[in-house]
């Protein structure tokens, strides 16, 4: 998981990232989080780092917690959003951003970590995103929104359906158990894997996403990606087993 906390009073985020640090160490999973006092820079952030947890308190000045949330839905409809307020006035109207729950402040420990819970176990039983290491952080990207991986020297880099890259130190067989027992998911050439539902148009010269990149197919490889290809499709519109 990796959070994003947003509170304009001090002393409550800080309370709660206490509460999150806590529950790490006890549980011993992997969480990163990060702490802003204000929505502008909070959102700043989000456009380029893509926290998988908005924790946002719903009064805050300028831009509050709902505003700050649709926004979010704008550019990340993948996202938990959480709540906490004084009031549980606004419960109602959190729902319309989906949001996954709606805490009282002050946030009590049992609350904050039956949430936490609840997202780890999901996270663990259900793990249809890819967590990424890269330089500066820890971030969970949906297989659905990686168009492609490519190599090159020792870095990988992660290219989205947004646009987004994400740069990764290693190598490609790091991966390869990971993505490629996957059906989507074809190793095309030396130096990429594609999310074959990504595809536009394929040839033996080569192929193009849906984003417009175009990228190079092995002609060894190409046979039988032709027919893999052509089975995943099949399946998607229903017409396999």
């Amino acid at each position: 998981m990796y959070l994003a906390v947003c509170d304009d009073n001090k002393e409550d985020l800080n309370s709660i990232i206490s509460l999150v640090d806590m529950w790490q160490v006890e549980h011993g999973a992997t969480l990163s989080r990060r702490a802003f006092q204000s929505t502008v820079e909070l959102l700043e952030s989000a456009r380029q780092e893509r926290f998988t947890v908005y924790m946002l308190d719903v009064m805050m000045p300028g831009m509050d917690g709902l505003e700050t949330a649709r926004e979010i839905r704008r550019f990340d409809d993948a996202a938990e959003i959480v709540f906490f307020s004084t009031s549980p006035g606004f419960a109602y109207e959190s729902y319309r951003v989906r949001a996954l729950n709606y805490l009282l402040k002050p946030v009590e420990q049992r609350a904050l970590f039956g949430m936490l819970d609840q997202l780890h176990l999901r996270e663990q039983q259900n793990p249809e995103a890819l967590t990424l290491k890269t330089s500066t952080t820890i971030v969970r990207v949906p297989y659905a929104q990686i168009s492609f991986v490519e190599v090159i020297g020792k870095h990988l880099y992660f290219h989205l359906t947004d646009g987004n890259i994400r740069e990764v130190a290693g190598a490609l067989k790091n991966f390869e158990a990971i993505l490629l027992p996957r059906p989507e998911f074809m190793r095309v050439h030396r130096s990429y894997i594609v999310n074959m539902f990504q595809v536009e148009e394929l040839s033996s010269s080569g192929l193009r996403t849906f984003q417009g990149d175009s990228l190079p197919v092995s002609r060894l490889f190409y046979p039988q990606i032709q027919k893999d290809y052509m089975a995943l499709l099949f399946e998607r519109k229903g017409g396999g087993k």
